[in-house]
């Protein structure tokens, strides 16, 4: 595969979609850890349909090159450094956009991070850390989102973006555990907060290939393109365009659901981010793996 994954700035701009240019137009939506990867391509799609974008993340290089991109193709950008780990800064965050920008429609949950790992071999901080960031920084932005639509009356839409773990996902442990918990407490908000005209979704990519391929080993990598019956990884578009979807009127009936977008890997294998182990080699000639 080649050393730089997922789509260039150009490509961003230049995929067709099947969505109207001006479906978002008016609307304010946040894209938490909105600086690469599926959530830079999430951002760039509403930005094209005409939202008013927010995006948030930790690395200020990352998020300013973001916002000098869009503001030069003319999509109204805002960023801001912090943490979805800490509370006091989720909180400080909410109030500044609204204050910016008068109003939230749409929050992108999509912050987090994770890393390859044995579970035998995770270290206690390594664990606490992913748990940390997917799971309770997660819940700190739906519900600080959700408070605020409360108290204003007004209509709110979460879109949290997990992972495929319905097989479980090897060398993952601590993301599957994080991620699961965001699927159900979102499951469990969306009935409570039907009541303020709040949807709670998830969306759970497969093996979609993004920068974030380049964190992991080569050979961590080419699995991905194994985990599916289409045999290829995906790409940050099909992510981009099913979170426009739950978004969009057309998802107007959907909560408390997650769309799951893998090429048919909850039916078929999984991957190895850290390398498949000769244990678990394919050989069909002996069954599943070679013992």
């Amino acid at each position: 595969m080649p050393p730089n994954f997922g789509a260039s700035d150009d490509d961003l701009f230049k995929r067709p979609t099947i969505y109207r240019g001006d479906l978002f137009k008016g609307e304010v939506v946040v894209v938490s850890g909105g600086g690469s990867g599926l959530g830079k391509a999430m951002a760039t799609l509403f930005g094209r349909l005409g939202a008013r974008i927010v995006i948030c993340g930790r690395d200020p290089a990352k998020l300013d090159a973001v916002k000098t991109l869009f503001d030069a193709r003319g999509i109204s950008c805002s960023v801001h450094s912090m943490s979805i780990r800490e509370p006091e800064a989720v909180d400080a965050f909410f109030d500044q956009v609204f204050a910016d920008e008068g109003k939230i429609d749409i929050l992108i949950n999509n912050a987090g991070g994770q890393f390859p790992q044995d579970a035998m071999d995770l270290s206690p901080n390594g664990w606490r850390a992913v748990i940390d960031t997917n799971l309770n920084g997660s819940w700190n932005m739906m519900q600080t989102a959700a408070k605020l639509w409360r108290d204003r009356s007004a209509p709110g839409n979460i879109i949290n973006i997990v992972a495929d773990i319905w097989r479980g996902l090897p060398q993952m442990a601590h993301t599957t555990a994080a991620r699961a918990g965001v699927i159900y407490a979102s499951r469990t908000v969306a009935v409570e907060w039907a009541q303020y005209d709040i949807r709670v979704n998830c969306l759970a990519p497969g093996c979609c290939e993004s920068s974030a391929f380049g964190r992991y080993p080569a050979e961590g990598a080419e699995s991905f393109k194994q985990s599916n019956p289409m045999l290829r990884a995906g790409d940050e578009w099909d992510i981009a365009e099913g979170a426009v979807y739950l978004a969009s009127p057309a998802g107007k009936f959907i909560t408390g659901e997650t769309l799951t977008i893998d090429g048919g890997q909850q039916l078929w294998g999984d991957s190895w981010p850290g390398g498949r182990p000769a244990w678990a080699e394919l050989d069909y000639s002996k069954g599943r793996g070679k013992r």
